[in-house]
């Protein structure tokens, strides 16, 4: 309100129209880390652009703005990653969300504006929505349609929109990811594409209003999100419940990396989602026996034997583990729920809906409003969260199209060089673990960096005694830098011999789970191949 305040006083007098960013929040953990870079790149979060400005020079002050933007929403991870000239896009999630606030800004400017100031902020808000719209367009270019009878898919849309869903979307199946959504209408940014009521939300208060919580609330102090897991594998079977038509178009089998067979872990030994996929399989199976039969012998009429075995538990467990989103509902309170037919919008690190969570209070549904523009048949993509490939493939079971920013290996290195290092809190010197991921990502090639982060680079410098100073001769900084880079060898040679070149026949006849392990073991491969070669180059030129 104050923004638009101060522009319709500066806007009618002819001289400037004032874009306030907000300011960094006290709450935020990475506030100074943020504020350093801002001040390293001269960058402020307010902006004065003159009405008598050219449209180059308006469109130059919106890429300062845009850079400023990015910064205010980066995570740690980016802020990791991003080296000191690198002014950004850092990812797709860090540039949507950089670019809606600004076009929420300029919007609300808008209203308040006089025709000349119009003129300035319309011209923004057209390039902000072009810049949305070339977001993730390289990823939805692969995405190939396939003909496939969806009927039952089909009577779930009926079913929602006779309980009052709301959806600018139909559901189309696509080569390598099987069910998906598409816009059926071209939807704008902000524009909502998907409504679903509260009372359509399967969560702990539906739960609370069940047979099952009402008979084993007090049963060895389960929690509701086991409790959820019970109900779900009963209702499954439920041929009165209400969500039948939702239970009907899930899948039999989900095909996540929990149900993997011993050639696929066969395949991943050695990595370390080879272990996180034992560790989550060892939970669920002891989560089970301290269930089961324990609750059949209690509740033999709730529980019967011939629906509480272990794959069906392991469904129910799956169910959640993919399909589950975070929702506030109206009530105030976060909870894990599962949101009939939104489920069927598939991940992407360049999603169309970033935003999304919170029940409407008004409205009492929970809405998905656009972060970029969807044309009409374009399939419309959700954030599932900013996961590695990992985690998709053990609780989705895939591995996402694009590069994912957040595929990093975690590097187990002494940081007590960073501990001790006073000279100031930055994310370099705070940092207690470090990581690559692959060098393609980086912007800076050659020297100090060679495509490899910043923190990690100076970690190993003081570590190795190869601090720089302004007494540094050219020729120890060159010898210094060998040092480093020989070590780097000396940790990702030995990762990329255990990561052999596979058969391309293997993959072929290879089962579901085998080709997931092989894609991900790939993927590996090429984040080490790239972190040798950035290596290999750099240390011929020093």
């Amino acid at each position: 309100m104050a923004a638009a305040a101060e522009t319709e006083k500066l806007g009618a007098g002819g001289e400037t129209v004032a874009v306030h960013l907000p300011p960094l929040s006290e709450e935020d953990p990475l506030r100074q880390d943020k504020k350093r870079v801002l001040e390293s790149r001269n960058r402020s979060c307010l902006f004065h652009i003159p009405i008598s400005c050219s449209a180059d020079d308006t469109l130059k002050l919106l890429d300062q703005m845009i850079q400023a933007a990015r910064v205010v929403h980066m995570d740690e991870l980016e802020l990791y990653f991003a080296g000191d000239d690198d002014v950004g896009p850092f990812s797709a999630r860090n540039e949507l969300e950089s670019l809606n606030l600004l076009f929420k800004i300029v919007n609300k400017l808008l209203v308040a504006s006089n025709a000349d100031a119009k003129e300035v902020l319309q011209m923004l808000q057209n390039d902000i929505v072009e810049r949305l719209r070339s977001v993730g367009k390289a990823d939805d270019a692969h995405m190939v349609s396939q003909t496939q009878n969806h009927d039952s898919e089909d009577s779930l849309l009926k079913w929602g929109e006779h309980h009052g869903v709301k959806s600018k979307l139909r559901i189309a199946f696509f080569q390598g990811a099987g069910r998906g959504m598409v816009a059926s209408e071209s939807i704008g940014v902000g524009d909502t594409a998907l409504e679903i009521p509260e009372s359509l939300i399967i969560s702990e208060e539906l739960l609370c209003q069940s047979e099952v919580f009402l008979a084993i609330k007090d049963f060895n102090n389960i929690t509701s999100e086991t409790m959820l897991l019970l109900w779900s594998m009963r209702e499954r079977y439920n041929l009165s419940s209400k969500f039948k038509a939702y239970f009907e178009t899930l899948p039999a089998n989900f095909n996540t990396g929990l149900s993997f067979g011993i050639d696929a872990l066969a395949a991943l030994e050695g990595t370390l989602l080879f272990d996180e996929i034992m560790q989550a399989k060892q939970h669920l199976r002891q989560q089970y026996d301290d269930l089961f039969p324990s609750l059949c012998i209690n509740f033999p009429e709730i529980f019967r034997k011939d629906i509480c075995t272990w794959d069906n538990f392991l469904w129910a467990c799956e169910l959640w583990y993919s399909n589950s989103m975070m929702v506030v509902l109206s009530s105030g309170k976060l909870s894990t729920c599962l949101v009939p037919v939104a489920g069927l919008l598939n991940h992407s690190v360049s999603p169309h809906i970033l935003n999304y969570g919170r029940v409407d209070e008004a409205t009492k549904s929970l809405k998905f409003p656009l972060s970029r523009p969807c044309d009409a048949g374009e399939q419309c993509f959700l954030s599932y969260g900013k996961h590695p490939g990992s985690h998709l493939v053990t609780f989705y079971g895939f591995l996402p199209r694009g590069d994912n920013p957040y595929d990093v290996i975690p590097l187990d290195l002494d940081t007590s060089a960073d501990e001790d290092d006073g000279a100031s809190q930055s994310v370099s010197t705070s940092q207690t673990t470090h990581m690559v991921r692959g060098t393609w990502l980086s912007r800076s090639g050659g020297f100090p960096t060679y495509g490899l982060p910043q923190p990690l680079l100076s970690h190993l410098r003081a570590a190795l005694g190869c601090d720089l100073d302004e007494s540094t001769t050219e020729a120890d900084i060159k010898e210094n830098d060998r040092v480093v880079l020989e070590t780097l060898l000396s940790i990702f040679n030995p990762m990329l011999e255990e990561l052999p070149e596979p058969d391309d026949s293997d993959w072929e006849s290879a089962s579901w789970d085998v080709k997931l392990a092989l894609d991900y073991k790939d993927l590996q491969r090429r984040i080490i191949s790239s972190i040798v070669t950035s290596c290999t180059s750099a240390l011929e030129n020093v």
